[in-house]
C-alpha cells in the first residue's frame, strides 16, 4: 500500500510541477515526495526508533539553529550512500508532514512504516496518497540554491551544512502545502455532508439536525479555523527566517510556487461561509425551540384555568 502510495503522478491542483527538462545544467534526482499522515508526530520516540533501526542517522546543526528548531524537525539521513550528491535523506515535521529527497518508493515505504507507531490522530490513507506533493530536484553547480520554473535546483557547491539548510526551507514549505492539501479535503469532505442542508431550506422542508448536532459540526469549523489561523505558519513566514534571508528566499519562493496563500486565504472564505450556515442554522431552531417553550407554557396556563373554572364550578354551583 505504502509503494504504491509514493508512485509518480501528475499533480492535480495548486501549482504547476511539470517543466521541460531542456536548458538545464545538473543532473536530476529522484522528485521530492511530501506527505501529511497524521495531525502530529512523537518526534524524539522515532528518532529512537530510526537510529535503533541502524539504517539512519540524526543530521545535527550548529548549537543555535539546534535550539531553535528542537523539538519541531527532525533531520534524518541514511548510513550508507555512495556520495554527498546521491544522498538519501528526508524531514519529520512535529505538525504530521514527513519530506523525502532522493529515496526510492520502497524506501519511503520502509519510513513510513516505521512511522506509523508514531503518528497521532493518523489521517485515512487514500486521503494521504491522494494530497501529496512532488517536485522535481535539479542538482547544479550554479549558485545559489532556487526554485526556477517548477523545479528545486540545489547549488552542491556550497558546504553540507548550507546544503542541509537549503533543504530544510524548501521542505519547510513543501510540508506547509501538504498539510493544507489535507485540511482542504477534509473541509471538503464536510461541505458534502451539509450540503443537503441548503437544498432543505430552499424547499422549506424541516431542517434534518438537531441544536446538538449544529453546535457540533460549528465546532469542527472553529477547529479547522484555529488550525488554520492559529497553530499553523500558512499566514505568516515562520521565525525561524527573520535572521536567515537566503533561507527565507527559498521559503518564500516555495510558499508562493505552491499557492499557499491564496489557498489559505480561500480556505477561509469557505469557513467563513459555513459558520454564516451554521450560525443561521443555530438561530432558526433555537427560535423553533423558543417558540415550542412558549406553547408549552400556553398549555401550561391553559389547563391551570380549566382546573381553577372546574374546581369554581364544584364550589358555587347552586345545587338542583
Amino acid at each position: 500500500m505504502f509503494i504504491d502510495s509514493i508512485k509518480r503522478r501528475s499533480p492535480k491542483k495548486k501549482s504547476s510541477l511539470q517543466s521541460t527538462t531542456a536548458d538545464l545544467d545538473g543532473l536530476c534526482e529522484r522528485p521530492v515526495v511530501a506527505l501529511s499522515t497524521a495531525e502530529e508526530y512523537n518526534l524524539d520516540d522515532f528518532r529512537a526508533a530510526l537510529v535503533q533501526h541502524g539504517l539512519y542517522e540524526q543530521v545535527v546543526y550548529d548549537e543555535t539553529t539546534q535550539s531553535e528548531l528542537n523539538g519541531q524537525v527532525l533531520h534524518m539521513t541514511a548510513k550508507y550512500k555512495l556520495d554527498d550528491e546521491n544522498r538519501r535523506d528526508f524531514f519529520v515535521f512535529d505538525e504530521g508532514s514527513i519530506v523525502f529527497w532522493n529515496m526510492s518508493a520502497s524506501e519511503c515505504s520502509l519510513v513510513l512504516k516505521l512511522l506509523r507507531e508514531f503518528e497521532m490522530n493518523p489521517y485515512e490513507q487514500h486521503i494521504v496518497n491522494e494530497e501529496r506533493e512532488e517536485i522535481d530536484v535539479v542538482l547544479t553547480r550554479s549558485p545559489p540554491s532556487r526554485l526556477s520554473r517548477g523545479f528545486i535546483h540545489l547549488n552542491m557547491d556550497n558546504e553540507p551544512t548550507a546544503v542541509n539548510m537549503d533543504k530544510f526551507a524548501f521542505s519547510n514549505a513543501i510540508a506547509l502545502s501538504v498539510k493544507l492539501s489535507i485540511w482542504e479535503a477534509n473541509l471538503d469532505r464536510y461541505i458534502d455532508s451539509i450540503g443537503y442542508i441548503t437544498q432543505d431550506m430552499k424547499e422549506g422542508r424541516k431542517i434534518r439536525l438537531s441544536r446538538d448536532q449544529v453546535f457540533k459540526k460549528t465546532g469542527q469549523l472553529f477547529g479547522f479555523r484555529h488550525r488554520l489561523n492559529l497553530s499553523s505558519d500558512m499566514l505568516d513566514t515562520p521565525d525561524f527566517y527573520w535572521n536567515r534571508e537566503e533561507l527565507e528566499r527559498l521559503f518564500t519562493a516555495t510558499y508562493f510556487h505552491l499557492n499557499i496563500n491564496k489557498r489559505t486565504r480561500v480556505m477561509n472564505e469557505k469557513l467563513n461561509h459555513c459558520i454564516e450556515l451554521m450560525d443561521l442554522l443555530s438561530s432558526h431552531l433555537n427560535d423553533i425551540h423558543h417558540v415550542r417553550l412558549e406553547w408549552m407554557i400556553i398549555i401550561l396556563i391553559m389547563i391551570e384555568v380549566v382546573f381553577e373554572v372546574v374546581h369554581y364550578i364544584e364550589r358555587f354551583a347552586i345545587p338542583v
